[in-house]
């Protein structure tokens, strides 16, 4: 049973510096751009991957040791060296959904297809996000490198590796807290709260070498007093506004985040909101009615909690 009763709104803001952070494996493995806009696009399913990969190497959450608690989608290879399907990841835990919903948290968060030898199980799961999208167009650069061994052996030359990265990239994901699905997967506040940490400190340690160079700056987490009501597209009510054009911008330092639409829209939606909990980078600026303001300041008679992670 849920202890979940009340929908929350996300607003998740990161920045990427010098690295790809969500390659398209169908265009080269190249960052993936909105044509038109020039906006860096992020997928939904590579922030999961963020929670879960947090998860599993840093909260106890993989399986071993007799230890119960796991994470259902990851890769897993047998003896042989092949990787698992979903079916048979399914028998891992005897392909009864009660087990799943017991013991993975991924599921009980994100819901997930659950495949059986004759059917399959789909479950949707109470934390659901949009595409992320950078809030300003990014340049994309083609860089090469040499490599540390011969194409083959008796080479007298390095193979050469080529990949393409931004140069900066400050990214804005929305999701959403949906207590009624939450009734079907169990999902509790320890997993909500575990889910922020898995956002904010597993961005930080993503340590691969195409995605150092990415960091927290924003995550907001709107919390009405009703099931049903949320004000929506949180990430649609923020824009940017720098001093500089796009191209040069480095770094969160380069830009403000304008927050105005988004403090009006809280402010006209007070008596729907309990609570309003939030962490931010120093790095990152805000800027609401033409001058900078503070977090805190956002929502008027709106009680205020900055999340504290206990690491």
């Amino acid at each position: 049973m849920t202890d979940l009763t009340n929908k929350s709104e996300l607003l998740f803001l990161y920045d990427v510096k010098d690295a790809n952070p969500n390659g398209d494996p169908l265009d080269e493995n190249k960052p993936r751009i909105d044509e038109e806009t020039g906006q860096n696009i992020v997928t939904d399913v590579r922030l999961k991957r963020t929670v879960r990969d947090y998860l599993f190497a840093y909260k106890g959450y993989n399986g071993k040791n007799d230890n119960k608690d796991d994470i259902f989608v990851r890769e897993i290879a047998n003896d042989e060296g092949k990787i698992q399907d979903g079916k048979a990841r399914a028998r891992d835990f005897d392909g009864f959904k009660d087990t799943v919903l017991e013991r993975c948290i991924d599921i009980r968060l994100f819901g997930a297809t659950i495949p059986k030898e004759k059917d399959s199980i789909t479950l949707t799961g109470p934390v659901q996000f949009k595409m992320g999208r950078s809030l300003h167009p990014v340049v994309m650069k083609h860089i090469q490198g040499t490599g540390a061994f011969a194409a083959k052996e008796g080479a007298k030359q390095a193979t050469f590796r080529e990949e393409d990265i931004l140069y900066y990239s400050l990214i804005a994901f929305h999701g959403i807290i949906n207590p009624t699905a939450a009734k079907n997967s169990n999902a509790s506040k320890k997993d909500v709260k575990l889910l922020l940490e898995g956002m904010w400190e597993g961005t930080k340690n993503l340590i691969s070498r195409s995605k150092f160079g990415q960091m927290p700056r924003l995550l907001l987490k709107v919390n009405y007093n009703s099931p049903l009501f949320f004000i929506g597209d949180l990430d649609r009510l923020i824009t940017y506004k720098s001093d500089m054009p796009f191209e040069r911008l480095r770094d969160a330092r380069d830009l403000m985040v304008d927050v105005s639409r988004l403090n009006a829209a809280l402010e006209a939606k007070t008596d729907k909101i309990s609570s309003i909990e939030y962490i931010i980078d120093s790095s990152l600026e805000l800027y609401a009615d033409g001058k900078k303001t503070v977090i805190s300041d956002l929502g008027k008679n709106i009680q205020k909690n900055e999340i504290v992670f206990e690491l």
